[in-house]
């Protein structure tokens, strides 16, 4: 197939050079020129294993190609898929200007005399309904009667992590697929035919909520987990040992994924969908006491891991903090407790290096530069190689993530691990 990308960031990119891995031909599309640049240049935009190796063998078999433009591209496309950004709205639910402004696109794009109809499918996280009340009708004023046969929309959520997106995409835990009477999508069977993963063919409001559960989910766990943590703290006792055995009952506890007491959560999707379920369980008069306390609890577990890492230093000491991105080797940045910690650590007058070889502050795009500029602008000036670590000697050590496994450092040295708890 010809497949279109919509949006070139983690979701977008990751897809880009995956699909065209399975022998298809991509052609991307992103408004930053520089991004598209760098990725016809055979530059990745993020940093994410497997992508550099991937984007340059796409590059070389001639299946991959990013514009700025739509234009005439479209025409012997079958398949679109949307990855563009749903950020937060001041009221917490999702800003949806993105989302509009590239379906009006594609429909401008769509020749009336197509053949077969052209399937666009959204892997933007936004609420149920979305397609049916804001997408649809979009298409339908630009297509008039036509719409109907001229394209075909999907609802299909990606479920990729950062660090491990490429491994994700190829071995899903599932695949949602979400269509109108929820029926299977021909263009979405041959996209995965060679995906091993449970399938779930449903209608769009139901793959519509699907990210919601899932990231609400693991800010509950994570959440529990740390407020655990934290009454461990406080009381001297081992949260390691209590996480030991809370976990080692597979039968009633689930699985040891997100109850680890460790750092805050953070990143592009929990806090932004946690926030976006508040606004949809506050629309319909569901009462979720539980959800509701997850942000606040949140804050309150990266003020006690600020108070963790400082106990016992006076003003103006030397702290290198190992790791500033949500995940060690990411470049993303966006809610990043860690950033939060930065800052922190700045306002209260403490001589900060920040160690995290996966970020160069030149090289930040789109919404990860416009975050990191706003909450931590002098970034470029924190940041210090792994020589000028070797060479100085820190008060403490601040192991944010695991990029603190890059560093050799003395034995003797004060680290306070902020993923460990113990």
């Amino acid at each position: 197939m010809k497949v279109a990308i919509f949006g070139l960031g983690y979701v977008g990119f990751t897809a880009m050079c995956c699909i065209a891995k399975d022998g298809h031909s991509v052609i991307g599309f992103d408004v930053n020129e520089s991004k598209v640049e760098a990725i016809n240049q055979g530059r990745c935009p993020i940093v994410e294993p497997d992508l550099d190796e991937l984007l340059a063998e796409g590059l070389a078999e001639g299946r991959l190609q990013a514009y700025t433009q739509i234009g005439d591209r479209l025409a012997d496309c079958e398949l679109a898929i949307v990855c563009v950004g749903t950020p937060s709205a001041p009221d917490g639910s999702h800003n949806m200007t993105h989302i509009a402004e590239v379906s009006r696109q594609i429909a401008a794009a769509i020749e009336p005399t197509r053949a077969m109809p052209l399937t666009v499918v959204y892997r933007s996280t936004f609420r149920p309904g979305t397609i049916e009340g804001l997408i649809a009708p979009i298409f339908q004023a630009e297509l008039g009667k036509e719409a109907e046969r001229l394209i075909e929309l999907v609802y299909n959520p990606e479920f990729l992590r950062e660090s491990s997106a490429v491994k994700d995409y190829f071995a899903p835990p599932k695949i949602v697929i979400g269509t109108h009477d929820g029926r299977p999508s021909e263009c979405l069977e041959i996209l995965n035919r060679d995906i091993d993963a449970p399938t779930f063919h449903v209608r769009f409001g139901e793959a519509e909520l699907t990210k919601f559960v899932d990231n609400t989910w693991h800010a509950v766990k994570v959440s529990y987990a740390n407020e655990i943590g934290r009454v461990c703290l406080q009381l001297g006792l081992s949260a390691t040992q209590v996480h030991e055995i809370f976990v080692s009952d597979t039968k009633l506890n689930i699985s040891p994924y997100y109850t680890r007491p460790g750092g805050a959560f953070g990143g592009s999707c929990l806090p932004k969908d946690v926030r976006a379920l508040q606004s949809i369980a506050a629309d319909c008069g569901a009462g979720t006491p539980v959800v509701d306390a997850l942000l606040r609890s949140n804050e309150a577990h990266k003020y006690r891991l600020f108070q963790l890492a400082t106990q016992g230093l006076q003003p103006g000491a030397s702290i290198l903090l190992a790791g500033l991105a949500f995940k060690a080797r990411t470049d993303d940045l966006r809610e990043s407790p860690n950033v939060d910690l930065a800052r922190a650590l700045l306002r209260e007058g403490y001589a900060l290096d920040i160690f995290d070889p996966a970020i160069d502050a030149t090289k930040l795009v789109g919404a990860n530069l416009g975050y990191t500029y706003t909450q931590l602008p002098t970034l470029s000036r924190l940041l210090v190689s792994r020589e000028t670590v070797k060479t100085k000697r820190y008060d403490r050590v601040i192991a944010a993530n695991a990029t603190v496994r890059q560093l050799t450092l003395p034995d003797d040295q004060d680290v306070i691990d902020l993923g460990a708890l113990a």
